[in-house]
């Protein structure tokens, strides 16, 4: 499965929510320093879905809030 997703970094929880248009949102609590904020959004799409985080990538937009991620297996 193919996503685009729009990052909410610093916020107080980590969460993934649907959006209407079919994005995903995501709040994670870790800053976009060092790419934390990425290895986050990894673990939390990981969690969600119910698979390894081995099998979640970032497949474009590394820098910046809005990514398009892979999920595979799901």
């Amino acid at each position: 499965m193919r996503a685009t997703v729009t990052v909410i970094p610093r916020a107080r929880t980590t969460r993934v929510e649907r959006l209407e248009d079919g994005t995903l949102r995501i709040a994670v609590t870790a800053p976009p320093h060092d790419g934390r904020a990425n290895a986050a959004v990894i673990a939390a799409l990981a969690e969600h879905f119910g698979v390894p985080r081995s099998r979640v990538r970032i497949l474009a937009g590394r820098s910046g809030r809005r990514k398009v991620v892979e999920v595979a297996g799901v």
